[in-house]
């Protein structure tokens, strides 16, 4: 059994439950746990640290995601304007992307560990126990990191 995968044999079921939180869409799950190790696979030499590769996994599982979901969100926003009808209803669909876009943008302007925090326990529904296991700090630290990503997301959206 090669490096690779042993490495896919222990963190398949995780990373599959990680987007099955994140998705809340088994069959999505699969298929993007799928890609995320085939990302991996294609990039395993730049993996440093092999004690934090579930930290790596996720952080690309979370890469993967967000991909599939900005795609989504252009072929759905590109379907809500060709079914509107009336010019009230396209204006507000351009003000709710612009919002979500901005709000995307300022949380990919977040520096680490402050994005990733916020992003397992929004989108990946991890309890701050989880994500202090998962960097290997307290609890009490990943619940500060993320007050303090919450804070600087806001100060950024202003």
């Amino acid at each position: 059994m090669t490096e690779f995968e042993k490495l896919f044999n222990e963190n398949r079921e995780f990373i599959f439950k990680y987007l099955t939180k994140m998705t809340q869409d088994v069959s999505l799950s699969e298929e993007l746990t799928q890609e995320t190790f085939f990302r991996a696979y294609m990039n395993y030499s730049s993996l440093r640290n092999k004690e934090k590769v579930s930290v790596w996994l996720c952080q690309i599982a979370k890469n993967t995601y967000f991909a599939w979901y900005n795609e989504q969100r252009r072929k759905d926003s590109l379907d809500v304007l060709e079914t509107t009808s009336d010019g009230e209803n396209i204006e507000d669909a351009f003000v709710q992307k612009e919002t979500s876009q901005i709000a995307m943008r300022c949380l990919h302007e977040l520096e680490e560990p402050y994005k990733e925090v916020f992003m397992l326990s929004v989108f990946g529904g991890f309890s701050l126990k989880d994500i202090s296991s998962l960097f290997g700090k307290s609890e009490s630290w990943a619940r500060v990191t993320f007050y303090r990503a919450k804070q600087k997301l806001l100060e950024r959206m202003r």
